[in-house]
């Protein structure tokens, strides 16, 4: 099945057109002046009725009004991209070195920018379209710095919806679920410091890679051993470095990693373990160790009632066979869980295809998800907003 809307249809080329601006200017975090620019250049020509710039330093809030007065529902895409080279050959291939937009960030402005000029036109809804392009989803807490900002208190928000592409579901497919749908996510990093020396004298030294190693051990048993196997998360250590020649054992050693999950009371238990077990093996080692534990965002929960109107709004572009209700959740994170700690709400997933996954060098959005994302977008907001309530 495919999208009706043919107003929706006639935008896609010059929808196609932003999003591979977008995709060849990737910027990150909040450091966004071109993308901010450029989007804010188009909110401006499609006629907006107000324009918020620099919220949450460089997040933007487009404000669209309906043909009757009614409540503020908000839209919200994310703008930056991810610190990784692109090594595609595609005409619309990042321009930025070491930068390149591998979570689709383009694709889901190019779409919230495709639905301000579909709803600016037509306007056929009662009520407020507030639309948030987001910056620093991707680390830096973007969303709570626009929620800080004062995004729903000014703009007096009764319900916010998130979009996100899914590689590997078919294009013109959407899924998502009530309660927790993405994990919370938190980084550690682990500073050892150990007493070095000649390696052919062990016993002078107090060696921080055996200290490391004893810890990258130990912690993974805080999920077989500490949690709930029902209510699991998982620990995933991606660095250890230390020293450089072969024949001296370092000073220092340090670790860093990321801590997934979908239940408080896991993660929890999870720094608590963690806090303890590099403590103990200090303590074992001979070594001086220092955990810092950094909670990013907290789990993505979609409340029950905007999941399912999410879902209706989905199924009357795609049919009901057609979109899932009861995904599975994930252990990606998302900053909108901010969002969904202040308001009603939900993050429904929509198809990206077969492409390479998130986070990959050889992920690109795929444009043939547009029409869906945008209908959805202009759907969610016909169907909150009716002229006719």
């Amino acid at each position: 099945m495919h999208p009706t809307n043919n107003r929706i249809a006639d935008l896609i080329p010059e929808i196609r057109a932003w999003r591979h601006w977008l995709h060849q200017n990737p910027e990150l975090l909040f450091d966004l002046p071109k993308t901010s620019a450029y989007i804010a250049e188009r909110l401006r020509e499609i006629g907006v009725d107000a324009l918020h710039e620099n919220v949450g330093r460089t997040g933007l809030v487009a404000v669209i009004k309906g043909n009757a007065e009614g409540p503020a529902i908000a839209l919200r895409a994310d703008m930056d991209g991810l610190p990784i080279h692109e090594p595609s050959q595609a005409d619309h291939a990042s321009r930025t070195p070491g930068a390149m937009h591998a979570c689709g960030h383009d694709g889901h402005s190019a779409m919230l920018l495709g639905a301000a000029k579909y709803l600016a036109e037509t306007r056929n809804f009662a009520g407020t379209a507030v639309l948030i392009f987001q910056p620093a989803e991707e680390g830096g807490t973007g969303a709570r710095a626009m929620i800080d900002d004062g995004l729903f208190d000014t703009f007096a928000i009764s319900e916010v919806y998130g979009m996100h592409n899914a590689p590997a579901m078919p294009v013109g497919k959407f899924g998502l679920r009530a309660g927790p749908i993405l994990a919370a996510t938190d980084f550690f990093y682990i500073d050892i410091d150990g007493k070095g020396g000649h390696a052919s004298q062990p016993h002078h030294c107090a060696d921080p890679l055996a200290a490391a190693n004893a810890i990258y051990n130990a912690v993974q048993t805080i999920i077989t051993r500490s949690v709930d196997p029902v209510r699991n998360g998982l620990i995933s250590i991606t660095s250890i470095q230390a020293g450089e020649a072969n024949n001296v054992i370092p000073q220092t050693a340090h670790m860093k990693g990321t801590v997934r999950n979908l239940y408080d009371d896991t993660r929890e238990i999870i720094e608590r373990r963690m806090r303890e077990i590099v403590a103990g093996v200090a303590q074992t080692h001979g070594v001086r160790a220092k955990l810092t534990y950094d909670r990013l965002c907290p789990v993505t929960i979609n409340h029950e009632r905007e999941a399912d109107l999410a879902a209706d709004a989905a199924e009357r572009i795609v049919g009901a066979d057609n979109v899932d209700r009861h995904q599975p959740a994930r252990l990606g994170g998302e900053d909108f869980s901010y969002m969904l700690q202040a308001k009603p709400g939900a993050m429904i997933f929509i198809g990206n295809g077969d492409t390479a996954r998130l986070h990959h060098p050889d992920y690109d959005f795929n444009d043939d998800a547009l029409p869906y994302g945008v209908e959805f977008w202009a759907r969610i907001v016909e169907d909150r907003l009716p002229l006719d309530r």
